[in-house]
This record gives C-alpha cells, structure tokens and sequence, in this order.
C-alpha cells in the first residue's frame, strides 16, 4: 500500500514541477556549503547507520555536536531509488528540481540509475552527476559513506530529493546538542 502511495505521489510530482533548461547548473555544485563540509576519515568520530526504505528514514532524527565529524553508513532497503542529503529545508526545495531534471531525463528510472545518461553533456559543460559531498544516490541494496563535519549549528534536515519523496515524509531532522 505505501508502494501504491509512494508511486502516485512520484507520477503526480513528475506532472506538476516545472522543467529546468538543460543550460542551468547540474548537480556537482556542493549543495551542503551552509551545512558543514566534506569530513577526513581521521577525524570521524562517530559512525551513524542510516537506513532508507521507500518513504521513510530509520533513525528519523540524528544528533551531532557543532565541530563533529560523522561517518553515515546509508544503506537503501527500499524498492526504489533514494537519496540521503544534507541540508536546509531551502537547500532541499532547489535540490528537487535538479533531482526532478534527472527524472525527466531518463537518469532516474524508478528503481535503478541510468549511470550513462548520467555522465552526458547536458550543454554548457554540465551533467547530471550527483556527486556532492553531502548527498549520495542510491539504487535499491547499495550502501554508501558520506564523511560529513558539521562546522554551522544550523537548522538542518536529511532527505531524500527524488521527486516525490520528500512530499511523502521521507526526510529526518538533525539536531545540535
């Protein structure tokens, strides 16, 4: 039943966001700037286990210390594409039209990643590559690391950028102790 929800939120969502030009930045643009920056392994201090399913996040809250070093072990047990991301609720909201480009463009297909598509000149020397050091993208039983500091005790979330997705509830607050 969740599936079913998940799939017409994603079908809806794909008809009411506006289309991107293929001139406009792609992903690559380190969209975490305002969160923190890229860790080093050496300074981790602590590793954190997220879990995605299709429209959830367990844990749905995570707790950091201004200065801390993270090592997030993300694992996709869903069965479709998702994202873990780091950012502010306005940095999530721009995200999700590059996220909904990647749809329209045949790089996000549900439930695997078109890798190709993804790594064409979109024009003006852009892709659609989702390389941003706060965010991975993930097919159905990937697991990946972000190594993440968190340099700004700011208000921040974690969240999935799939079109649809964030709608449906699939992001998680990050607290500062």
């Amino acid at each position: 039943m969740k599936r079913l929800f998940l799939m017409s939120v994603l079908s809806l969502s794909a008809i009411s966001f506006s289309f991107t030009s293929f001139a406009a930045p792609g992903h690559g643009g380190h969209h975490g700037g305002a969160t923190g920056e890229p860790g080093k392994a050496e300074d981790v201090s602590r590793t954190i286990e997220v879990t995605m399913f299709d429209n959830y996040y367990e844990p749905e809250t995570i707790s950091v210390e201004n200065g801390e070093t993270i090592r997030f072990k993300v694992s996709n047990e869903g069965a479709l594409v998702h994202e873990f991301n780091i950012g502010t609720a306005a940095m999530h909201e721009a995200h999700q039209e590059e996220m909904q480009m990647m749809v329209e463009h045949g790089v996000i297909k549900g439930d695997r990643i078109d890798h190709k598509m993804m790594a064409m000149d979109m024009g003006g020397g852009h892709s659609m590559k989702h390389d941003d050091p706060n965010s991975v993208l993930m097919e159905p039983g990937d697991t990946q690391e972000i190594i993440w500091q968190f340099t700004d005790a700011t208000d921040l979330e974690f969240a999935c950028n799939v079109p649809g997705h964030y709608q449906a509830g699939m992001y998680g607050d990050i607290r500062f102790e």
